[in-house]
């Protein structure tokens, strides 16, 4: 029943976040908010909302090892698992300049997360410091890229298609959101309290958990909008939906679990994940800068390093 349970909250997690986006998508898209505004707001915002809900219910049971662990464990599986699975898909041919402000966030938030890692605590000042930085990235964005109109449109309307491709009505859009949200908060409820459990029966520490199972199932929703994306030859949503994923988690996501309910710093993520994450985003970085294309050659590295990576945490639990 444990094991199923974890399942079951992986499962809904997974569904939740995606109708979830769906629903938020189409009734913006229905309401006439512009496709800029979409791929800027409701997109990153509805595919972190499973690692949100998750890391609240997992500090609220003082668990803050499924907390962080959720947050660093997605943003590694973002960088090496998901746009490695989508490069062996299809590869990513990225244009530098339509994907340079976002580099430098993604770099920014790694930057970010790696120093509250280090300080070894999030309190409700760093929360809301986090918070003021993810808006004044989200307004950045705003209004650069309504400085570049023909690129940018095309890009976000691209996230748009992708993330709710078929029309609908408004009462349905917002009938699949609450559903969403109804079935990420039950499928988070119950994915934490059973990892839990897991880890206590098997006597591996919850930040292990936390860093590949529960991190993992709340990437799904990532999982899936970037596989779409490099199946119809979006590289840059492709791309840009796992970059503003991971700036979304760092800023928005440790930034209100550090308001609502402070928690400290595992040691082990301290010690090891962070560093990996900060490796992933460099690796990114550079296969980016050298030839702005994520092929199957790259592709592979990062799966391989993830690999790798998961090895090692199975090694030392």
């Amino acid at each position: 029943m444990l094991v199923l349970t974890l399942l079951l909250g992986l499962v809904l997690l997974g569904l939740g976040g995606e109708l979830l986006v769906r629903g938020a998508v189409g009734a913006a898209r229905t309401l006439g908010v512009s496709p800029l505004v979409v791929g800027l707001t409701v997109v990153g915002f509805g595919t972190s909302t499973p690692e949100l809900v998750t890391s609240l219910i997992a500090a609220f049971e003082d668990a803050p090892g499924i907390a962080i662990g959720n947050v660093v464990g997605s943003n590694i599986a973002n960088l090496l698992l998901i746009l490695g699975a989508g490069a062996l898909v299809a590869p990513l041919a990225i244009a530098r300049k339509a994907l340079r402000r976002e580099a430098v966030a993604l770099a920014g938030s790694t930057v970010v997360c790696t120093a509250v890692v280090l300080h070894g605590a999030l309190d409700a000042v760093t929360g809301a410091a986090m918070l003021v930085l993810l808006v004044a990235y989200v307004t950045w964005a705003y209004h650069s890229e309504r400085k570049d109109t023909d690129m940018r449109r095309t890009v976000h309307q691209q996230v748009a298609d992708v993330a709710a491709p078929k029309e609908r009505t408004l009462a349905m859009s917002l009938v699949l959101t609450g559903v969403g949200i109804g079935m990420t908060m039950l499928g988070a409820n119950w994915l934490v309290e059973s990892a839990i459990d897991v880890s206590r029966r098997l006597g591996v520490s919850e930040t292990v958990i936390g860093l590949t199972v529960v991190a993992v199932g709340t990437a799904l929703p990532e999982l899936v909008t970037t596989m779409v994306a490099a199946m119809r030859g979006h590289a840059e949503v492709a791309l840009g939906n796992i970059i503003g994923s991971n700036v979304y988690n760092v800023l928005g996501i440790l930034g209100v679990t550090a308001i609502l309910h402070p928690i400290g710093v595992p040691a082990e993520i301290v010690r090891l994940d962070i560093w990996v994450l900060v490796a992933a985003t460099g690796l990114i970085t550079v296969f980016l800068a050298s030839g702005a294309k994520l092929g199957r050659i790259e592709g592979g590295i990062l799966l391989g390093g993830y690999a790798i990576y998961l090895a090692w945490l199975v090694h030392a639990a």
